[in-house]
């Protein structure tokens, strides 16, 4: 059963996320606990709470969805996410400590370099995957349109296999969380599709130079890389689950979240362990050691995308930062 506006959900429990991590970004789990409590940061501040570049590019591939016109055949989407992509770049907003590896590309994207030339090859940074949610939210797309969009958006600044592969379960999470499974069954479910699509190139949406690299032999020897990561941060999910919860750094077993892989595993750690408390899980997210607003913004993302708008606190919706645009995106997917 799909959740009754889940897409609304997932958005703004993104941003809400995003807003509680960013003041505790690049701080030590102590450090956090000391100006928040041992609960974490449970409480949005500023008028409006602002947010970082996650929103804000997770935005940007949400217009670039909403841009398409039609099928999205393998060649619409990326002049579409490379325009709004470089509207994100350009904007004088974007001085949120965006990430090295989406202004380097964004730098060549707006050379006129292909894209396949302009993607930094050897990042997998939580950029690739942080801004994907949108993806799994248009219901017209099927899952191997969901898994081509998602890669690709991803590509155009993040060519790692593992960056592809991160993305399209993120986005794939999300899908599945708005139509009704139960985040306790996320893990086994991203776990099948890793075994379903290990060998599995998307030449249609990716091109065939993409994974032509040094000691890449063929599409599969590249793109098999990135699952087989995705599976060894889901086993370490596995691990974590299975410890009783002490209450420590979520980042422990699953890393830090600075890479795609763990960013998602990582989100969804504190999104299981606090599903019946989805604003206790942001605060849980916010209080870790690694990429704390990414982290977070994740956990919001599944957890809205799961339960929907009602899980957040209703005062909070004229008080996050692009609530506008937010709604817009929401209300073309609810």
């Amino acid at each position: 059963m799909t959740v009754s506006m889940a897409a609304s959900g997932c958005l703004f429990g993104l941003a809400y996320g995003d807003a509680l991590g960013k003041p505790t970004e690049f701080l030590s789990v102590a450090e956090i606990r000391r100006r928040y409590g041992d609960g974490g940061p449970r409480e949005l501040t500023g008028d409006p709470a602002l947010v970082t570049d996650d929103t804000q590019m997770t935005i940007a591939v949400g217009r670039a969805l909403l841009d398409v016109s039609g099928p999205p055949a393998p060649a619409v989407p990326e002049p579409l996410l490379r325009a709004r992509f470089l509207e994100w770049a350009a904007s004088p907003e974007n001085n949120r400590a965006p990430g090295m590896t989406c202004l380097r590309a964004c730098g060549e994207l707006a050379r006129g370099v292909p894209w396949v030339r302009a993607t930094v090859v050897g990042s997998k940074g939580c950029g690739a995957n942080m801004r994907v949610a949108p993806v799994g939210l248009v219901a017209g797309y099927d899952v191997d349109t969901l898994a081509g969009v998602a890669q690709l958006q991803a590509a155009l600044t993040h060519g790692h296999p593992t960056a592809l592969a991160a993305s399209e379960l993120t986005a794939y999470a999300v899908r599945v969380l708005r139509d009704g499974l139960a985040p306790a069954d996320v893990p086994a479910a991203l776990r099948d599709r890793c075994h379903e699509q290990r060998t599995t190139y998307r030449a249609d949406w990716l091109g065939d130079d993409l994974w032509r690299q040094p000691a890449i032999d063929t599409p599969v020897t590249f793109i098999s890389r990135g699952w087989d990561e995705c599976l060894d941060v889901l086993d370490r999910l596995d691990v974590a689950l299975g410890l009783a919860d002490d209450g420590g750094d979520p980042c422990r077993v699953t890393g830090e979240g600075w890479i795609a892989e763990e960013a998602m595993a990582t989100a969804l750690l504190c999104a299981i362990r606090h599903a019946d408390d989805p604003v206790a899980a942001l605060a849980r997210a916010a209080t870790t050691s690694g990429d704390s607003d990414s982290i977070a913004c994740l956990a919001g993302a599944f957890l809205g995308a799961a339960y929907g708008m009602t899980v957040w606190p209703p005062e909070w919706l004229d008080r996050i930062e692009y609530a506008a645009d937010l709604a817009t995106l929401g209300r073309a997917w609810d």
